[in-house]
Order: C-alpha cells, then structure tokens, then sequence
C-alpha cells in the first residue's frame, strides 16, 4: 500500500465513524427553531422575505455559536483548554442547527416562483420545517439502529410538537 492510499483511507475511516456517530439532536432543535422563527415572524406582519430568509439563517448562526460555546466551556471541559482539534469537533457537531434552517430558508426564497403571497411562504416555511423535524428524528433513530416501532414512535412526537408550533401560529395570528 503506498504512503497516499494510508492517509486517504484513515480519512475515509474518520468520515465512516462521525457519521456512525453522528448526533442529530442539532438537527430536530435546529429545525424546532426554524419553526418558532416562522411563527414569530409571520405574527408581526408582513415583511419582505429576504428577510425571514435573513432571520432564519441568521438565527441559526447565533443559536450554533451559543451551542458551540455551552459545549466548549460546560462543565464538561472545565478542566482542560480545548485544543483546536476539540473546537472544530464540537463546531462541527453543532453544525446540524445552521443546517436545519435552510431548507425553510429556501422555501421562503423560492415561493414566488410558486406564485405565494407572503401568508403563503410562511405556512410553507413551517410545513418545510415541521417536516425537517420529522425527518431529523427519524434519520437519527435509524443510525443509532432503533427498531420501526420506535422510528415511529419519535417521528410521531416529533409531529406533535410541530403540530403544536402550528397551533401556536393559527392562535398568534388569529
């Protein structure tokens, strides 16, 4: 085996671990967060959308930083200083929350083309992250090697509490 095949497969053994590992928790929050932006910024009127798009993804950003730091400097490393290495890991495992806002984002972004007014982009940004949620669940039921029967059972809590983020906007702008 040559000296470049060594590292390529290390690395390739890496990226088969961290998705074996990977924790979607970041994912199904992120995506919860996307909801609650929709609904607060749908109740406040009517606003252009490169803004909401703006909002969510900004949001996101803020919501990651604020992960990465209670993971950093949490009682879980209080005793040592993170080394880069450690801070990239944790960056990266955090990642899930930014990533879970941009498929409503781009809801939001391509709804002209759907021909929705702005009441329109809204429900259609909740219903994208209402089934973002869903689908970060299941995807991280199904790699932590959960049975159908629980896959089912977080999907539908899952659904729930999106049917509840759904109610809270039909009351909010009601």
């Amino acid at each position: 085996m040559s000296s470049t095949t060594r590292p390529t497969t290390a690395r390739k053994t890496r990226r088969a671990e961290r998705r074996a590992h990977a924790d979607y928790t970041g994912g199904v929050y992120g995506s919860m967060l996307a909801a609650s932006v929709v609904v607060g910024a749908g109740s406040l009127g009517s606003f252009p959308r490169a803004e909401l798009v703006l909002l969510l993804l900004l949001t996101s950003l803020v919501f990651w930083i604020a992960h990465v730091h209670a993971q950093l400097f949490g009682a879980r490393l209080a005793q040592r200083a993170p080394d880069r290495r450690v801070v990239l890991r944790v960056c990266r495992d955090e990642w899930p929350i930014v990533k879970a806002a941009f498929p409503p984002a781009a809801a939001v972004a391509v709804s002209p083309l759907l021909g929705l007014d702005v009441r329109g982009a809204l429900w259609l940004a909740l219903a994208v992250a209402v089934a973002g949620q869903v689908g970060w669940s299941v995807t991280a039921a199904r790699r932590a090697g959960a049975s159908a029967r629980l896959m089912a059972a977080t999907a539908s809590v899952n659904l729930v509490l999106g049917l509840l983020i759904i109610f809270l906007k039909l009351v909010l702008t009601h």
